[in-house]
């Protein structure tokens, strides 16, 4: 008989929302259990059936229900502690922390990404103000060194925990960049209603590691993993109208890419 399959009720924070979670486990699979039961937990933490906040329960009940070892089950949510989606809590048991952060690479805000995405995005100005433009600065936006350009830094977080740190440089007499707007939406979207229209970018993704600022200002610890990437975004005119250094939170974010064959 085929497994009866329902769709899942979201559930607030703080509730056994696993409970009514339906689970299809093949057992005649050369997929070891735990991976299937580890891969359908994380599929309703993305989709946000496991909210930021949810308990598990405990191992016993959990491999009770399931008619698994507890070993078994225990490794599954490890696997899902170590991506950073499960944390354990002393005294309250196994909670839902946040979903990963998955953006397709393309020519978009991350603001709206996550918008779109559901993950609920907030936003902090850490810096706004003009400065001269360092060397780097200058060569990506076509300008002579020294020359002012408009410093924004914001810490963009979703579901309250923070994702990642944004450092951009535009030229001062593009628009206005008032801050109240900047902490309530994105930045792309900002210029959008200026009537600047965005048609390409020039960037570069690379990894390092955490320093000790910005793992206080990510919630991490000092040498954690971090994505890199910077971007210069060029206007319909070909004119560049924005240069972005930002970093990303390893355990919370990644970026899709979709590889086609040459012909």
């Amino acid at each position: 008989m085929s497994p009866v399959h329902r769709t899942p009720q979201r559930t607030a924070p703080g509730d056994r929302a696993v409970d009514s979670l339906p689970f299809d486990l093949d057992r005649t699979s050369p997929v070891p259990l735990y991976y299937q039961l580890a891969q359908q937990l994380e599929a309703a933490i993305e989709h946000g059936v496991l909210a930021p906040g949810n308990l598990l329960g405990n191992e016993v009940d959990l491999s009770v229900r399931l008619g698994l070892s507890r070993p078994t089950v225990r490794q599954a949510i490890q696997s899902l502690v170590d991506k950073g989606l499960l944390v354990r809590r002393r005294g309250v048991g196994t909670q839902v922390v946040h979903s990963q952060v998955k953006r397709p690479l393309e020519l978009s805000s991350l603001y709206d990404d996550l918008e779109s995405a559901g993950q609920g995005p907030s936003t902090r100005v850490l810096r706004n103000e003009r400065t001269p433009a360092s060397p780097d600065v200058a060569a990506a936006l076509g300008l002579a060194e020294g020359t002012e350009v408009t410093v924004l830094e914001r810490l963009r977080s979703t579901h309250g925990r923070p994702v990642a740190f944004l450092c951009n440089y535009l030229p001062p007499a593009l628009l206005e960049l008032p801050t109240e707007r900047l902490e309530s939406t994105g930045l792309y979207r900002m210029l959008r209603s200026a009537g600047i229209v965005l048609h390409s970018a020039r960037q570069s993704i690379g990894a390092r590691s955490a320093t000790a600022e910005e793992a206080a200002l990510l919630d991490e610890k000092e040498g954690a993993a971090l994505l890199t990437m910077r971007r210069t975004a060029y206007d319909d005119m070909g004119r560049p109208v924005e240069y972005g250094s930002h970093v990303y939170r390893a355990s919370r974010y990644a970026f899709d890419f979709q590889l086609l064959v040459r012909p």
